[in-house]
């Protein structure tokens, strides 16, 4: 596309794997020439791309972008009756239903039960490097950064130790049905056996509370209010998807960051006090969020001198303004000591990330664990033989196979 005009995007053509393994270059043309820009999703609708640094900051903060796509007079898509709940979770409405249910939430998911998992996240880190040691091999993603956050979001809920494993398999089945509708239809027994469990169990919790984030959940009351069970199973749902799946790419994209640049892992290995600043260049340099889930102009709203009409479906380019040039200095570069690091990776205003402490912690644990215990660790295959997941919203590779 060198030296010609852009010609308006398929979204289907930048979902495809050779576009997935470095789409950085065309994002900067794209903040370049059209920073943005109208594209035809793989549905045949149309959408805008918001691609530059302050665009993005700007439009994830602007109540005129709407999350539900009701605010617009539209009529939600069918869904069958059993998933309802489902359709209506906190990601996807607007205030004053969101604020709501965030205050709720946030009441339970407190920065004190975050903090009370550290020694759990430390064991489990530990216990899954110590199971694969022998083996001299393992693939990063499958036997780590996948299963570290699905025992973490079990143990957060209260799920009992002996119900886990099934648990996980519903949870694996989800998660990894995302990238297709035939992996979406092939997950509809797991989704109905998770749902009928969750609500089982959120029945046990009311009469039988426990000290765990469904018991929380139920217990926390604003002005009178409380969530409905239907609220309770899309929250719990949500804190699943969204929570396991960037956590999982937090981990693979930053251990793929550490393998490429050797000179970093090394700072790194000598200095653990890195750690933090070291997952934020993470997140920032290969964001586990490709774009932000879609949005909807409520009105005409306008960015860098282009106006988005009214009713158009708008995506932020997380991944593209976390490589603006204009707000992060050598902005291909990865740095570990990156100072000021603004990056949009869990979003902003309302609907930043209520995760994002857990992410923190359950990354810098885990690079930590696996840097301090695995000290020849290294990537078992050339990196032109990673492939990246299909689809745009999540980014993220489907293994690391590594050797220690």
């Amino acid at each position: 596309m060198a030296g010609s005009k852009i010609a308006t995007p398929k979204l289907a053509a930048l979902a495809g794997p050779q576009f997935r393994s470095n789409p950085y270059p065309f994002y900067a043309r794209l903040r370049k020439e059209r920073p943005v820009i109208q594209v035809v999703t793989p549905d045949g609708l149309l959408a805008w791309l918001i691609t530059r640094y302050d665009d993005a900051l700007n439009a994830l903060k602007d109540k005129r972008l709407s999350k539900d796509k009701a605010n617009l007079g539209e009529k939600p898509p069918w869904v069958p009756k059993y998933f309802e709940p489902l359709a209506r979770n906190m990601l996807d409405v607007d205030d004053p239903d969101h604020a709501r249910l965030r205050t709720l939430v946030h009441k339970a998911f407190t920065p004190k039960l975050i903090e009370t998992l550290r020694a759990s996240i430390e064991t489990l880190s530990e216990e899954l490097i110590e199971r694969a040691k022998p083996r001299g091999r393992m693939d990063l993603i499958a036997e780590f950064a996948l299963p570290l956050p699905v025992a973490v979001i079990s143990q957060m809920l209260g799920i009992p130790k002996r119900e886990q494993d099934k648990f996980h398999r519903w949870s694996n089945a989800i998660v990894s049905s995302q990238s297709s509708k035939f992996g979406a239809l092939k997950a509809i027994p797991s989704v109905v056996s998770f749902l009928r469990y969750i609500r089982r169990l959120v029945r046990l919790r009311q009469v039988h509370p426990e000290n765990d984030l469904i018991t929380a959940m139920i217990q926390a009351e604003e002005a009178g209010d409380r969530m409905n069970a239907d609220e309770m199973l899309a929250m719990i749902f949500l804190l699943l998807i969204a929570g396991h799946e960037t956590t999982v790419n937090l981990i693979g994209n930053g251990m793929l960051a550490l393998f490429t640049h050797p000179e970093q892992m090394e700072k790194l290995r000598g200095d653990s006090s890195l750690v933090a600043s070291a997952v934020e260049e993470m997140l920032r340099f290969d964001s586990p969020l490709e774009m932000a889930t879609e949005r909807y102009a409520a009105e005409e709203v306008g960015f860098s001198g282009t106006a988005i009409p009214a009713g158009a479906r708008v995506y932020v380019v997380i991944a593209s303004a976390n490589r603006d040039e204009q707000q992060f200095e050598r902005a291909d570069q990865f740095d570990i000591t990156r100072q000021n690091n603004r990056h949009l990776s869990f979003g902003m205003g309302a609907h930043y990330c209520l995760g994002a402490p857990l992410a923190r912690l359950e990354g810098q644990i885990a690079i930590t664990a696996l840097l301090k215990r695995m000290p020849e660790l290294r990537m078992a295959v050339p990196y032109s033989k990673i492939r990246w997941k299909p689809g745009l919203i999540l980014r993220g590779v489907k293994a690391l196979p590594v050797e220690f």
